[in-house]
């Protein structure tokens, strides 16, 4: 797929502003100084007064940490999402939610896979984090038990994770990070749990899909991540090769 920048309407161009702006101005004292930090980094190709132009950031990266953007119809494979990610190309839909829609959708948009996704590829921790999990993935792929508990990880720190502050729990996942209403109900303290990140527990830990999340685990710094996901790759790579010298 390639995205088609031209077939973008001044509708989509209202809608793109108005929630960015909406969420820059909501995620000021709620998202982790990384992300914000990286999303100014980037305002050249990402800002709310144009559509992300792909190729534009792509060429952006280059001089960062050489991501790409890779234009995907909608939901993938996970067994794809993984071979992407070993390959440093992150994918992203092309569609826009409607102004009806702002705040409910069944499946990722643009606004949530860039506003949401991207910005922190640019953090050189962040970004070792997320390839060598896609390479990880992609070494497991055609094991159902490996893949789940990988799929947990991703959900519970890419998608839904926290970083502790100074001042609290603050937000780095994408599916909070684009959610107006979850940036708010993730830190309120109600009715949600804010865990300390552990690896052994996340992997163990089910998800679900279809509502707020009520769980949260929270890492005490980006560098966590890069380590967690070494010790589950030395952990996984002993297990193979045992079984590998017991058939």
């Amino acid at each position: 797929m390639k995205q088609q920048f031209e077939k973008y309407t001044k509708d989509d161009l209202a809608v793109w502003s108005l929630l960015f702006e909406r969420q820059v101005e909501n995620l000021e004292h709620k998202a982790c100084s990384a992300y914000l930090e990286s999303l100014a980094k980037m305002r050249e190709v990402l800002n709310p007064h144009e559509l992300p132009n792909f190729e534009r950031i792509n060429n952006w990266f280059k001089q960062y940490t050489g991501w790409e953007i890779y234009c995907v119809p909608g939901l993938i494979e996970v067994a794809d999402f993984f071979d992407l990610l070993a390959e440093k190309k992150f994918p992203s839909s092309t569609w826009l939610r409607s102004k009806d829609k702002l705040d409910y959708l069944e499946e990722p948009d643009m606004f949530h896979d860039i506003f949401g996704h991207v910005p922190l590829l640019c953090n050189e921790s962040y970004s070792t984090f997320v390839h060598e999990f896609g390479k990880l993935g992609k070494q497991f792929k055609g094991n159902a038990e490996r893949m789940l508990e990988l799929q947990r990880l991703y959900w519970f720190t890419i998608e839904f994770g926290l970083i502790s502050d100074k001042e609290g729990p603050r937000i780095f996942g994408a599916g909070i990070i684009s959610s107006f209403h979850e940036s708010i109900s993730s830190l309120s303290g109600r009715e949600v749990n804010h865990i300390p990140f552990d690896l052994n527990t996340v992997i163990q830990t089910d998800f679900c899909t279809s509502e707020l999340q009520q769980t949260y685990f929270v890492i005490d710094h980006l560098e966590q991540l890069e380590t967690a996901v070494k010790t589950l790759s030395n952990t996984l790579s002993h297990e193979l090769e045992h079984f590998s010298t017991s058939i």
